[in-house]
């Protein structure tokens, strides 16, 4: 047999494999037979698969279930302390850090407060590792049981080993944010934009699981979404699909955060909402501010829900889209008490020809950032379910 044909098999293997995981990672617990028939592998090919990944400790048993007249069938699971994942949320208003098992249970946390001028890459990055130390001891967990570190940002995020980051609401011009953090852990490491995060953590565990075509809203201090299309995210041909925040929706209006005019968040994110109702806020500060001006009842909300229900029914024009999500902590803030307005607002501005679309918001709450964030550890680790401290390939 050639050196072709050895890697082909090779990866069919691996190929078979990472399908029968994922199948019990979002399917099960499952019998040996409910993954043939999940993946449509042999009996032969699920018994070995199987075999190697409890032998490796990936897969544990979790009981058994009646047959059909046969022996009881011993159900599969995929081991949530095999490893572990963190996940990083460097918003405009904190650096949150989480540890999350294989099951997406939190076991530690640590949060590290922003300011409105201090958003320099070094000083997010000092946050970062110390959260990531912080979490590491809080939970007893040893760095080489970790998969790796994901991260969301703010902006467009290049793929490469770098992941230089554009964040123009940062001053963050093709930062090297990957290389700075690699300078400081040795863990693997996954950079993505914040609100694309969110959107993968709401399409594979929240108000989005099971749908093909969805919008996922993120709305803070600024504005993103994730456009979700045919069970998959949209990305676009430099990464930079989903910046919602920057269409228009006025002309010779307000002076936008990213040097333009007239951009949606410069209305309806959080800073824009306080801005609109005369209140200056440090970013730090920004949830507390909107906390209060919503428990006030300000004039300026109702104007808000308008505005994000012309928004979303560009959205419905744009993607026909089954379900949308809002969420990020501005976004769950105010769909508490503005979600029905918000309703009415994309009905009346969308086309009656138009199925009415569910909007609903994140069911992950507003952590789901940093959630999201370790699904890139998770997403690799269901691709090769590589060991525990493995090097990053991404």
């Amino acid at each position: 047999m050639s050196r072709t044909e050895r890697r082909t098999v090779r990866d069919l293997r691996r190929g078979h494999r990472a399908m029968l995981l994922r199948a019990l990672y979002f399917g099960g617990p499952a019998s040996r037979h409910d993954l043939c028939a999940a993946t449509g592998l042999s009996a032969g090919t699920v018994s070995t698969l199987t075999a190697d990944l409890l032998d490796e400790d990936v897969v544990v048993e979790a009981g058994q279930v009646d047959s059909d007249g046969g022996r009881p069938r011993v159900l599969l699971r995929v081991n949530p302390d095999h490893g572990y994942a963190i996940g990083v949320d460097v918003g405009e208003t904190q650096v949150r850090v989480e540890l999350f098992d294989l099951g997406m249970t939190e076991r530690a946390g640590a949060s590290y407060a922003l300011h409105s001028a201090r958003h320099d890459p070094e000083l997010v990055v000092r946050h970062l590792l110390e959260g990531v130390d912080t979490v590491l001891a809080d939970s007893g967990v040893p760095a080489e049981r970790v998969l790796g570190v994901g991260v969301g940002v703010p902006g467009i995020v290049e793929a490469g080993p770098d992941a230089l980051v554009h964040a123009t609401t940062f001053g963050w011009n093709a930062v090297p944010f990957g290389a700075l953090v690699r300078a400081g852990t040795s863990l693997p490491l996954f950079v993505d934009n914040g609100a694309k995060t969110m959107g993968q953590a709401e399409l594979w565990f929240g108000s989005c699981r099971g749908v093909s075509d969805a919008i996922i809203v993120f709305i803070g201090s600024g504005v993103g979404c994730t456009v979700v299309a045919d069970g998959a995210i949209y990305r676009g041909s430099a990464r930079a699909a989903g910046e919602l925040g920057h269409l228009k929706i006025a002309a010779g209006g307000r002076p936008c955060r990213c040097g333009g005019r007239d951009c949606f968040e410069a209305y309806v994110g959080a800073e824009g909402i306080l801005d609109r109702a005369g209140i200056a806020a440090d970013s730090a500060d920004q949830r507390p501010a909107l906390a209060r001006l919503l428990e006030a009842g300000s004039p300026v909300l109702a104007g808000t829900a308008e505005l994000i229900g012309l928004g979303l029914s560009n959205l419905v024009h744009l993607f026909d889209p089954e379900r949308i999500v809002i969420g990020g902590w501005a976004g769950l803030m105010l769909g508490e008490g503005l979600l029905e307005p918000i309703r009415a607002a994309t009905a009346v501005n969308t086309m009656a020809s138009f199925p009415p679309v569910p909007i609903v918001l994140g069911g992950l709450g507003a952590d789901a950032v940093a959630m999201g964030a370790a699904t890139l550890v998770v997403e690799e680790f269901l691709r090769g379910a590589q060991a525990a401290g493995a090097q990053a390939t991404a």
